[in-house]
């Protein structure tokens, strides 16, 4: 089954907090390269499940985390949004959990990438010297010390939309941190694309989607089959 429970497993050797993940394995034979996959806000669901299931048919070994574990969404997000703000905690240590998985299992090469959306993207773009080989970062949140924060990071490709509000500037903003650290990069910005641009179909409370809309948080295929090219192309680079 493509469900998994890490929960008894630490790389630490200390940290048994509930922790689920769902595997995406290649189609064919492996070992293959891995990635950690962490969700947007509203969680591991059907959409990100989804997109676990492209990246393997891509060719990675897929560990999609869910962050929501220990307790829900309810109990958990306004921890882990301040933990994203810090830049430590229980999110990064259920990160890490997940590469050392990958790590340790016999079908994954031991090169490894870690790709997040919205949130998770933020969480990435944070993690991009936590031991990974690569990392995607799609319309997460740019780090205040950026130029700290990704000093010695691992090579990053990262998307935005143009019309993502939350985010007006970022992919400008991360570009020239990176170029500063002296970080291999691939950051682009789509003209037609908002927030959340590269889920196959709108996320969260149906009542709330409407309005997510409205402020263009929606599908955009044109872009997202672009992004989704690059993301392939770098991570086939860099955990190959």
């Amino acid at each position: 089954m493509p469900d998994i429970d890490l929960t008894q497993f630490s790389s630490s050797g200390n940290d048994a907090t509930p922790l689920r993940g769902y595997l995406a394995r290649p189609p064919g034979e492996g070992p293959w390269p891995g990635v950690v996959m962490i969700h947007e806000v509203y969680g591991l669901d059907d959409i990100m499940r989804r997109q676990a299931e492209r990246l393997a048919n891509a060719g990675f070994l897929t560990l999609a985390l869910d962050l929501y574990s220990d307790g829900g969404a309810r109990c958990c997000l306004v921890s882990i949004m301040r933990a994203s703000l810090k830049g430590e905690g229980k999110p990064f240590l259920d990160i890490e959990r997940g590469r050392a998985w990958l790590s340790a299992s016999s079908e994954c090469t031991g090169k490894i990438g870690l790709l997040g959306f919205c949130m998770g993207g933020n969480f990435a773009l944070l993690s991009a010297k936590a031991g990974f080989d690569a990392v995607a970062a799609n319309y997460g949140q740019v780090p205040k010390n950026a130029d700290s924060v990704f000093e010695g990071a691992c090579p990053i490709v990262a998307s935005y939309g143009k019309h993502d509000w939350t985010l007006r500037g970022a992919a400008a903003k991360l570009d020239g941190a990176l170029s500063r650290a002296g970080v291999v990069h691939d950051v682009k910005e789509y003209p037609k694309a908002g927030h959340s641009f590269l889920n196959d179909a709108d996320a969260g409370p149906r009542v709330l989607q409407p309005l997510q809309r409205v402020l263009g948080v929606k599908p955009e295929p044109e872009s997202a089959a672009d992004a989704w090219k690059r993301i392939d192309s770098f991570f086939l680079e860099h955990l190959r």
